[in-house]
């Protein structure tokens, strides 16, 4: 009985071999057509906005407001009324009050003005000052956000907020939207500007709190869109993946799970979008040539990794045991 099972068996598996031996290898053509890319990032980038919304802080305290030039300020003083006055920043940044004439206030909240201003006044003239300042018109600081953004625009920028605050008030990321944040800093000074890119991965999803940077009053901030790439054939997880900033396509195919056991290192298939529309198709082995593993993702590129035929018998076929004595072998593709 033991002979006759494993006897079937075998007949089986040699049956399954010579399917997989006798199928045809699918044309370079073919693959083409059957590889028009159609990325839905819908999901990813729905995991993203959802994360920014959650971290960002929208509601703006009036005395964190930033003070800058333009800006008319009430300033009161509790202890003597005639001390008093509405005052606007100048294009320098000061203001002009009684007895202390001008006052830096550009960059301070209203809260840290207040506290300078009563620190001046009880130096001299008032031993335990109050003052309130109040903002009638903010007109001085402004961030400019562009880009994959709901809704890209110039917005006042009454406070200090960090990057996530002003995604947030710019409507969070479109579908088109990448995972690198640039941010384009303009100051005053040769030290104060400067160019940042925040990889949006690390401060959403890893919660990587440092990477929600301060913006200050003048910044652009720029969401590029996002390229994408699909893998398929023998890899662990086939889809459609968004490429990260300079990607290769070892780590696209570590992003997608790595590879599958049965899968071939000397046959993989790089289908490339080029001018005009058309696709360019170039053959891969990583075994001849590793360098090639160093290659750059493009956008809308595909990933074909080839399949070893017996590597997926190795890996689909398993012992099968039912009743007490009676058992046989089976198979089951390793791709499903």
């Amino acid at each position: 009985m033991f002979f006759r099972i494993v006897k079937i068996s075998l007949v089986m598996l040699l049956g399954i071999l010579a399917g997989c031996a006798g199928s045809q290898d699918v044309s370079k053509e073919t693959l083409v057509a059957n590889y028009t890319v159609k990325i839905d990032k819908s999901a990813e980038i729905s995991e993203l906005n959802a994360g920014l919304f959650s971290s960002a802080q929208i509601n703006v305290d009036p005395s964190d407001y930033l003070l800058g030039p333009g800006d008319l300020l009430e300033v009161t003083v509790f202890e003597a009324e005639k001390l008093g006055s509405k005052v606007r920043v100048s294009s320098r940044g000061y203001v002009t009050l009684p007895l202390l004439g001008q006052v830096l206030v550009n960059g301070l909240t209203a809260r840290e003005a207040e506290e300078k201003i009563e620190d001046l006044y009880k130096n001299t003239y008032i031993k335990d000052p109050h003052v309130s300042v109040f903002v009638e018109e903010h007109f001085s600081q402004r961030v400019t956000v562009v880009g994959e953004v709901k809704k890209p625009g110039t917005y006042d920028y009454p406070s200090k907020q960090r990057l996530l605050d002003v995604l947030a008030l710019a409507g969070g990321l479109t579908e088109k939207a990448g995972i690198t944040v640039q941010i384009r800093r303009i100051g005053s000074a040769p030290e104060q500007k400067g160019s940042f890119i925040v990889d949006l991965d690390k401060l959403i999803k890893e919660g990587r709190t440092e990477f929600n940077i301060k913006i200050n009053g003048g910044d652009i901030v720029f969401v590029p869109e996002a390229g994408s790439y699909f893998v398929d054939g023998a890899i662990r997880r086939p889809g459609s993946y968004l490429i990260k900033q300079e990607m290769v396509i070892r780590e696209a195919l570590l992003a997608a799970g790595g590879l599958a056991p049965y899968a071939k290192r000397n046959e993989l298939t790089l289908i490339r979008y080029v001018e005009d529309g058309k696709r360019k198709i170039m053959d891969l082995d990583f075994e001849k040539h590793p360098e090639e593993q160093e290659l750059e993702v493009k956008d809308r590129d595909v990933i074909i990794v080839g399949a070893s035929r017996w590597g997926k018998i190795v890996h689909g076929t398993g012992l099968n045991i039912g009743i007490p004595g009676v058992f046989g072998f089976g198979y089951r593709s390793p791709e499903q």
